[in-house]
């Protein structure tokens, strides 16, 4: 949906161990093996790694851009992590390999989730830990409630079902997990919170570039959802939010851990 615009690139980089997979943590241990699927450009992952380590870790993406920048972030922080192309379908490793496989707010943008759930079952096996974590975009609520941000999560939910996606992953992530047949063990919800000054100056600056800069805003004319005013006015909004002294956007998560398959 959204492409490698600079406002993308850099929102994903923003994303850590803690404030994304902190539900994680408390299951890894030294040594482990870890395979991070649609890894974008390996914050998360170079934070995996150095919790696992010496462990193997691997991530994968179906982005050459994304993954330079994660090999340069794990060079940067000099950490071993491999990065390579991969298919979050038919993924390049056998069954059983890794003790851990997680996917960070990969399977809303995929037509098949359950496919997808189902592949890294197997790549984890019965011995290993699927880690699975996704926004619901359809429970996000803000304040105040400027019309252009209602308009704004109209189009991205028309938007993301138009690819295939399925944008209100979050609620439908414990069901998924059950149907690939893994066996759940942990399901759960944790939220992202945009509420000071600067958090708020920072998302919507993201998503104001986002809805005219990037492919969400190529999408949306293409598929005539949105004209050029309607984006600009969608950029309008954020900028209205974010200045508003009592800002505030909570974006929920649905978390699942389950033993592979």
């Amino acid at each position: 949906m959204h492409g490698h615009h600079s406002s993308v690139v850099s929102s994903h980089a923003r994303r850590t161990a803690e404030n994304s997979v902190a539900y994680l943590l408390p299951h890894l241990r030294a040594g482990m093996s870890l395979l991070d699927v649609g890894c974008g450009p390996g914050t998360i992952t170079v934070d995996l790694a150095e919790r696992v380590a010496p462990g193997r870790v691997v991530g994968v993406d179906t982005s050459d851009v994304a993954l330079q920048l994660a090999r340069e972030v794990a060079q940067r922080r000099g950490v071993e992590v491999s990065f390579r192309i991969g298919d979050a379908y038919a993924l390049s490793a056998e069954a059983g390999e890794f003790d851990v496989v997680q996917a960070h707010q990969v399977l809303h943008h995929l037509a098949r989730p359950v496919d997808a759930i189902r592949e890294f079952g197997r790549v984890a096996g019965p011995e290993g830990l699927v880690a699975l974590r996704e926004v619901d975009y359809g429970g996000i609520v803000w304040w105040p409630e400027v019309p252009a941000l209602a308009e704004w999560l109209d189009l991205f939910v028309r938007i993301g079902r138009a690819l295939g996606g399925e944008p209100s992953a979050g609620r439908r992530l414990l069901a998924w997990a059950h149907a690939a047949g893994l066996g759940v063990q942990e399901a759960g919800a944790s939220v992202w919170s945009y509420a000071t000054p600067e958090d708020r100056a920072w998302f919507a600056d993201s998503w104001a570039q986002r809805a005219t800069e990037s492919d969400f805003a190529r999408h949306a004319q293409e598929f005539g959802f949105a004209d050029r005013a309607a984006l600009d006015r969608i950029a309008d909004g954020w900028r209205e939010w974010a200045a508003a002294p009592d800002g505030w956007l909570a974006m929920p998560h649905g978390e699942v851990l389950a033993r592979g398959a």
